[in-house]
């Protein structure tokens, strides 16, 4: 169940304090603003609260919270036009999030003035959301053809809820390698090109189902997978899938099976195993049925039955988290 990310990490820049100006430094130093107290009980209360307070749903509120979540932790490659609520700054012709950038950027101002936001950086905080923001903002003033780096965002700073649209559709195009940074090729850096070579040679093939919202196949040595990132709480979706599974009717078909689920940032990911030669399309016509059915558990209310209650604790017992 586990994604394979590309490997282009970079060195993690030094961070700095919680306003973004002060660095930082060890509990006990003085702090660098010059007030005379120790670090932890001045600047670095900010930072450490930023640091330690972690958002389960980081996401919550933006158009394709799913899709959001999934290329976050599944899929290698793919892009998404952003739309921000006060429309483009000048210079500004587009805004593009991006599952990973080349030597894991975390946002890139390119020649033209377009803006490629990262997904898939690590980042300083216990909210991605504030941090993305933190990293987008910049990128929006950065020089044209420069990187921007990561830092620990403002503990009062906005989040991607206050920048981006509230409406819209967000629809990820998947894509099969990471082409999309070098649109002149000739023109990239050796540095970036080995970059590209080494994403692409580590990408899983991914496609993003059409008749379902964030359910993506993905093609692996041993057997193919759909990991299918679904907006319901939690509990009710396990009651769910629980009583279909009990029933016989948690499959996408002959030589499939749910194996699991996952947590990944407030959200459930059910899994479910596909022989070889299964494809995406294959999957278009069951997982739609599936949805149906599974719309039908989940409007019930009825108390688990004891057959129920052990597949349950099956899919509880195959349960991890991401994040």
């Amino acid at each position: 169940m586990a994604k394979k990310r590309p490997q282009t990490k970079a060195k993690r820049p030094q961070p700095t304090g919680a306003d973004g100006n002060f660095p930082v430094v060890g509990a006990r130093e003085p702090c660098p603003c010059g007030s005379g107290r120790r670090y932890k009980a001045c600047h670095g209360r900010a930072a450490a609260q930023a640091t330690t307070e972690l958002v389960q749903r980081p996401f919550e509120g933006l158009p394709g919270e799913c899709d959001w979540v999934a290329l976050r932790e599944l899929v290698p490659a793919a892009t998404v036009g952003l739309t921000l609520k006060d429309g483009l700054p000048d210079g500004v012709p587009s805004v593009t999030l991006a599952t990973v950038l080349p030597m894991a950027w975390p946002a890139l101002r390119r020649d033209d003035g377009s803006v490629l936001l990262g997904l898939q950086n690590d980042t300083a905080s216990g909210d991605i959301s504030r941090d993305l923001a933190d990293t987008l903002q910049r990128a929006l003033s950065a020089a044209p053809g420069t990187p921007v780096q990561g830092r620990r965002a403002p503990a009062d700073g906005p989040r991607l809820q206050d920048l981006l649209a509230s409406e819209g559709a967000f629809e990820p195009d998947v894509h099969e390698g990471f082409e999309f940074w070098v649109p002149d090729p000739e023109n990239a850096t050796p540095e970036v090109t080995a970059s590209l070579e080494r994403a692409n040679a580590a990408a899983i093939p991914t496609v993003r189902l059409q008749g379902v919202d964030a359910a993506y196949w993905c093609e692996t040595p041993e057997k193919n997978h759909l990991r299918w990132v679904m907006p319901h709480e939690e509990e009710r979706l396990l009651d769910a899938l629980a009583r279909l599974h009990a029933a016989g009717r948690s499959s996408l078909g002959e030589g499939t099976r749910l194996v699991g689920s996952f947590r990944a940032h407030g959200l459930t990911v059910p899994v479910w195993d596909l022989p070889s030669e299964t494809g995406a399309q294959d999957m278009e016509k069951p997982a739609a049925e599936f949805a149906e059915r599974l719309a039908e558990a989940l409007a019930t209310d009825a108390p688990l039955t004891h057959d129920e209650r052990r597949a349950r604790g099956g899919l509880t017992n195959r349960q991890v988290t991401l994040s």
